[in-house]
This record gives structure tokens, sequence and C-alpha cells, in this order.
């Protein structure tokens, strides 16, 4: 075993912090996505 076994900084589960980061940037463009929709409406 090498020294980052012995000390791990987080023992969290790895599939939730990549869940989240989906969520987040799925969130980011989904918000991306409104505002030009919402731009193009009310230019029409």
């Amino acid at each position: 075993m090498n020294e980052f076994e012995h000390n791990v900084q987080s023992k969290r589960n790895d599939a939730i912090d990549s869940g989240i980061g989906f969520i987040v940037s799925f969130g980011f463009f989904a918000t991306l996505f409104i505002i030009a929709t919402v731009i193009k409406l009310v230019s029409a």
C-alpha cells in the first residue's frame, strides 16, 4: 500500500459526487437553453 491509501482525504462515495456534477452541469445548460428560448420568444 502506498501513502495515499493510508491517509484518505475523503471517504465519500464517488457516485454521489459524479451525480452532483452531472446535475449541476445539466442545470447550467438547461438554464442557458431556457434563457435562449425566452429571448427567442420575446424577439418574435
